[in-house]
């Protein structure tokens, strides 16, 4: 080996002490965590008499796992969850890729360009718990919301709109729209900015017309960062939890009870570590078949 190659071996090395932070801190709080949880989810293992005594840990093999499926919560509460994921993201989708295109049309010269990005991407800094207080009084029977409804003359007493499954998920998959179109707008502005403007001058000399120019060039080239936020949204929605925790902890009927809410009830003040193992590596489990299906969905086409 001569010196050039020992030193690009020397220079290389350098990488390798730069991510061993970031693999000792993925394997102390991600990879041990999954393992353990993996590891829980084969024994029946809680605490009964208001956490006085422990059961177990006891081996039961797939019992949780079936005791989950026989119960028919699980699916209940999964089919919420993506109900409201769907409800927030086919909006959250389509107001931003309308924006971002606006925002990335040279032709309008739009001002204050930077000023409506920041405003848009401000609802993303809130913390979710602030929202779901937020729109929980301006929904409440005494609310501002039924004050005007009355005021108007459109009611005649308070409208209950946390007694109707139509509105409570509705008002969770709105927070969430609120919460992150603006995040989504900025993915797909920077998408779109980084197409290459022969493009367009090329698809303007043929003769195209906008819409062609949108479904035929950005669209096929945002694919990427199109499945990157399909897949990132899902991920999250799968993850709901303070939203309907706060505005209407599962009411009406558990018709918004989320499956991390359900985590959470196996794990306080029980902590049942057995049944949320195996709800944690289910959901683990949907999380990557649906990423998967989104992916592969997605990619077909190229081949």
């Amino acid at each position: 080996m001569n010196q050039k190659s020992k030193n690009i071996v020397k220079y290389n090395r350098w990488g390798y002490f730069f991510l061993i932070p970031f693999i000792a801190v993925f394997i102390v709080f991600q990879l041990i965590p999954l393992i353990t949880t993996i590891y829980n989810s084969f024994f029946e293992h809680y605490f009964a008499m208001g956490g006085l005594k422990e059961i177990g840990p006891k081996y039961i093999g797939l019992n949780n796992y079936k005791k989950l499926f026989d119960d028919g919560y699980f699916m209940v509460y999964f089919k919420n969850t993506m109900i409201m994921w769907i409800l927030g993201f086919i909006p959250q989708i389509v107001v931003s890729i309308l924006l971002a295109y606006w925002f990335a049309d040279p032709s309008l010269r739009l001002k204050g360009k930077a000023f409506f990005q920041s405003v848009i991407y401000m609802p993303n800094l809130i913390m979710a718990s602030a929202f779901a207080m937020l729109f929980f009084q301006l929904f409440s029977i005494s609310g501002p919301i039924n004050g005007m409804l009355i005021k108007l003359g459109i009611l005649d007493k308070g409208f209950l709109f946390f007694s109707k499954p139509g509105w409570s998920r509705g008002l969770v998959a709105f927070i969430n729209f609120i919460m992150w179109f603006g995040n989504t707008t900025i993915l797909l502005l920077a998408g779109m900015l980084g197409i290459d403007t022969s493009l367009y001058e090329a698809a303007e000399v043929d003769g195209a017309n906008s819409s062609q120019v949108f479904f035929k060039i950005t669209l096929p080239l945002l694919k990427p960062i199109l499945i990157y936020v399909m897949i990132t949204s899902l991920i999250g929605g799968l993850q709901m939890f303070d939203v309907p925790q706060i505005l209407t902890k599962g009411a009406p009927g558990e018709t918004t009870k989320t499956l991390i809410m359900y985590l959470n009830e196996n794990l306080t003040p029980s902590m049942n570590y057995g049944i949320g193992g195996a709800i944690s590596v289910i959901i683990f489990l949907i999380t990557g078949i649906l990423s998967l299906i989104i992916f592969k969905f997605n990619t077909k086409k190229d081949k």
